[in-house]
C-alpha cells in the first residue's frame, strides 16, 4: 500500500481526505501540529504530531513512511486575523510550506497537491474566475497561498517537483456517513455558525454587510460539498502518478448562493428559525466569489454529485447533530 503524507490532517478538510485516500487504496499519514486540528478525527491511517517549520521531524517522518505524494492542507486560515497579524501567516502558512518543499525534494518526494483559494485572485466582481485570471489577493491568508503557488512553480523548475494546485472555493458540508466533520475553534464558517445559532449553543448569527452590490446586499459565495472537493483531491493524485504535467484547477460549481439565501436553506433543512442580526462589512470580504471554470470536470473527469446547497447543509446538521461539537 502506498503512503500519502497528508499535512493538516486532522483537520475538517484533511480528515476528509484522509478517508477519500483510504478508499482509494492509499495509507494516508496525517501530519498535524494539532493547533487547529483534532486527533480523534485521524481515523484513516497513521498518525505524526509534528510542526512543519520543524525539518528534522518532517525529514523523520518522510523517511519513516516514504510517501509517494504530499497532499497540503495544512494552514492558518482567517481571513480577518490574517489582516490584523499577517506576520503570522508568512511565517507559518510560507515559511512552513517551505520547508515542507525541501524536506520532500531532499526525500525524492515530488508529487504535491496543494490546498490553495480562490481567495487568491482577490475582489473581482462580475469577472469569471478561472485559472487564468489575474491573482490580486487582498488579505495576508490569500496573499500567502499565492506565494506558495510561486514556490511550486521554482521548486518544479529547480527540483522537479511536480504538482496539483487546487484553489478552492468555499467548503461545506460533511462526511454523509458522519465519522469526520466540520469544527473550527474558533469557528468561523458561515454553515457550521448557523446551525450553532439555530441550536441555541452560539450566539445570533451576524451578517457582515448587507449593502454590497448584489441582488439581496449579502455576499456571494460558490460553496462546494467537501466530499466532491477530496473527491478532486485524488483524481489530482492519480493525475500526478500517471506522470501528467503540474495544473491548476479551481474547484467551484459555477453557482453562487448570498448569505441570506444559505439562511433560507438551512432554515428549510432544519423546520427551525435562524436567529440572526445585521453588522457592518468585514475587512477583506470580497462582493462575490464563483468559478466560471470547468477545467476539472473536462480534464480530471471531476464530478461533483454531493454539491447542492441542502445536500451541504443536510449533511452539515447531521454532523451536528451527533454532538461532537458539545465535546
Amino acid at each position: 500500500m502506498q503512503n500519502v503524507l497528508v499535512t493538516g490532517g486532522a483537520g475538517y478538510i484533511g480528515s476528509h481526505a484522509c478517508k477519500a485516500l483510504k478508499r482509494a487504496g492509499f495509507q494516508p499519514v496525517t501530519y498535524d501540529n494539532l493547533c487547529a486540528g483534532w486527533q480523534d478525527s485521524v481515523k484513516f491511517g497513521p498518525f505524526e504530531k509534528g510542526d512543519l517549520l520543524d525539518r528534522a521531524r518532517l525529514d523523520e517522518v518522510f523517511a519513516k513512511y516514504q510517501p509517494v505524494a504530499v497532499m497540503h492542507f495544512a494552514a492558518l486560515s482567517q481571513v480577518g486575523e490574517s489582516m490584523q497579524v499577517p506576520g503570522k501567516y508568512w511565517q507559518n502558512n510560507v515559511g512552513g510550506s517551505l520547508t515542507l518543499l525541501e524536506a520532500a525534494v531532499a526525500a525524492n518526494c515530488k508529487n504535491f497537491v496543494f490546498s490553495s483559494t480562490c481567495a487568491t485572485y482577490g475582489d473581482q466582481d462580475n469577472v469569471v474566475l478561472d485559472e487564468n485570471s489575474t491573482q490580486a489577493p487582498i488579505n495576508a491568508y490569500a496573499a500567502s497561498k499565492r506565494a506558495i503557488e510561486d514556490m511550486l512553480r521554482d521548486f518544479e523548475g529547480a527540483h522537479g517537483l511536480r504538482h496539483v494546485i487546487f484553489r478552492y472555493f468555499n467548503v461545506a458540508g460533511a462526511d454523509p456517513e458522519c465519522e469526520v466533520g466540520e469544527f473550527h475553534q474558533p469557528e468561523t464558517h458561515l454553515i457550521p455558525i448557523m446551525l450553532g445559532a439555530i441550536d441555541g449553543k452560539r450566539d445570533a448569527l451576524t451578517i457582515f454587510g448587507t449593502d454590497y452590490d448584489t441582488p439581496d446586499g449579502t455576499c456571494i459565495r460558490d460553496y462546494v460539498h467537501v466530499c466532491d472537493l477530496v473527491d478532486a483531491h485524488i483524481l489530482g493524485l492519480s493525475w500526478l502518478l500517471s506522470d501528467k504535467e503540474s495544473r491548476v484547477f479551481n474547484l467551484g460549481t459555477g453557482s453562487g448562493f448570498s448569505v441570506r439565501e444559505v439562511i433560507d436553506q438551512s432554515r428549510a433543512v432544519t423546520n427551525r428559525d435562524v436567529p440572526y442580526f445585521e453588522g457592518p462589512r468585514r475587512a477583506g470580504d470580497c462582493t462575490r466569489l464563483v468559478s466560471g471554470s470547468t477545467r476539472a470536470e473536462k480534464e480530471l473527469g471531476w464530478a461533483p454529485s454531493r454539491s447542492n446547497l441542502h445536500t451541504m447543509i443536510s449533511d452539515a446538521w447531521r454532523w451536528y447533530q451527533t454532538g461532537y461539537y458539545e465535546k
